[in-house]
């Protein structure tokens, strides 16, 4: 399978007059900065955990799910108390829950820039131009990162992106001046008409507060240190972290937020091009999802007809190959090298 280079892809997009939405993987950070975002850096923390109460927790719970495993905490401290036990169990226990909170936080904080405003403006410019084309195209971005990079650029580079999240207001008083007006914190689901950008599996700004999806925003402090707040209190992000394709499906398949996203991929219209998404054993779940989207092939019109997998090396273009024979439409490789993301 010959590969091209990324002026390809974008003349792809200038003249197909189709939708060409973009797949962003992890790459799409570690080309930003790789010394910060390597690989599944986040859930790498679970294995430096030096607690041993947690690191049995997450074996025996078997999930990656962050807040799974604190709830577990919570009902084994409460049932300490309600069964009279000693020993200083429960106080492992909340030692434990405090670990996981702290390490967690930590984790976030390792793996970032400290704001928005540290990406330089020059960066931050070439990015919104890599991404512009395929919002203008009338694709969607989806990415199954859950860093903030791509909240950052779209939020400082004001592209036309919509992903989901509105205010309700909630002023009784309908004849209410404007400036008294008083409204919500921002909550999934209210503006699902046109939503063009999906987190596949989460972001660190999305919290579930159990009846609603909600999204941390810039207030007085830099959103990291909001983001800690919410932990802090016990609210966990959103997230799908490391695990076994299964663990990952049914982790989305038990929050409406990412049902939805997975299956606005599934159902994901015109061209895919993917970026820095390596289509790996862990990753089934989204080939599963694009086969989907190509309608098995059938000859409609509203379907997924090609996708363009950009690959860093011959290990990568070799899995593009073996995806080209999984998927009913054209594939294509490009050298992911060759794209100018952030300038």
């Amino acid at each position: 399978m010959s590969m091209l280079g990324y002026d390809d892809v974008r003349e792809a997009i200038r003249t197909k007059g189709r939708p060409f939405s973009l797949l962003l993987g992890n790459g799409f950070s570690m080309s930003y900065a790789p010394t910060i975002f390597t690989y599944n850096a986040l859930h790498g923390f679970i294995e430096r955990l030096d607690n041993p109460v947690l690191r049995a927790l997450f074996q025996v719970v078997g999930t990656h799910d962050f807040e799974k495993v604190m709830q577990q905490l919570e009902t084994f401290a409460s049932l300490c108390d309600a069964l009279g036990l000693k020993g200083g169990l429960k106080e492992r226990i909340l030692e434990a829950a405090e670990d996981l909170k702290r390490s967690l936080i930590d984790a976030i904080r390792a793996l970032h820039p400290e704001h928005v405003y540290t990406i330089p403006e020059s960066k931050c410019d070439a990015c919104a131009a890599f991404l512009a084309p395929y919002l203008e195209s009338g694709g969607s971005l989806f990415t199954t990162n859950y860093d903030l990079l791509l909240y950052w650029v779209l939020m400082r580079a004001g592209l036309p992106s919509v992903d989901g999240f509105g205010r309700d207001r909630e002023n009784e008083d309908e004849s209410a001046p404007p400036e008294e007006l008083h409204y919500s914190e921002l909550r999934w689901g209210r503006n699902l008409e046109g939503q063009n950008v999906h987190y596949v599996h989460g972001a660190l700004p999305l919290f579930d507060t159990g009846t609603e999806i909600v999204k941390e925003e810039y207030a007085q402090d830099y959103l990291l240190q909001q983001i800690a707040r919410r932990i802090e209190r016990g609210e966990y992000p959103v997230f799908v972290t490391a695990g076994n394709p299964i663990q990952k499906l049914t982790h989305i398949r038990h929050n409406p937020y990412l049902q939805y996203s997975y299956e606005a991929l599934a159902a994901v219209e015109g061209s895919l091009v993917s970026f820095g998404f390596n289509f790996g054993e862990q990753d089934l779940h989204i080939v599963d999802a694009l086969k989907r989207a190509t309608k098995n092939g059938k000859k409609v019109t509203e379907r997924l007809w090609s996708v363009y997998i950009g690959a860093y090396s011959e290990d990568d273009a070799r899995r593009a190959a073996d995806i080209a024979e999984q998927l009913k439409c054209k594939v294509h490789v490009f050298d992911s090298k060759t794209a100018p993301v952030w300038g």
